[in-house]
């Protein structure tokens, strides 16, 4: 991990398990979910964006939005050492995004 970003993404089925045993954070629009891996690297971001929430052109505009959402908001909230799980509802995509970017800075900011 050479480059200096403030978070990477999960990719692998494994990794987006072992956060669904870690801290969950609910709400109207998503759920996050956060677990701790104990070390000092950037934190890891992944998204869920399941059938349910419509056909794929839907799903790809909520996971569009979300990451927007977490790159010109949340980065800077993310905890290093932690990895974090979004699960998109299907509110997400009419929300405004304001609203999607305080919903997402307080979930982050919850302890």
């Amino acid at each position: 991990m050479a480059d200096n970003k403030p978070y990477w993404r999960l990719r692998k089925r494994a990794e987006f398990l072992k956060v669904r045993h870690g801290q969950k954070r609910g709400g109207p629009l998503f759920l996050m979910e956060m677990l701790a891996r104990g070390d000092d690297e950037a934190a890891r971001i992944g998204f869920t964006v399941s059938k349910k929430n419509g056909n794929a052109v839907q799903r790809n505009r909520i996971r569009r939005r979300l990451k927007e959402a977490v790159r010109v908001h949340a980065a800077a909230d993310m905890a290093a050492g932690n990895d974090y799980v979004i699960v998109a509802r299907k509110d997400v995509i009419a929300a405004p995004f304001e609203t999607i970017k305080a919903e997402l800075s307080r979930r982050l900011r919850r302890k």
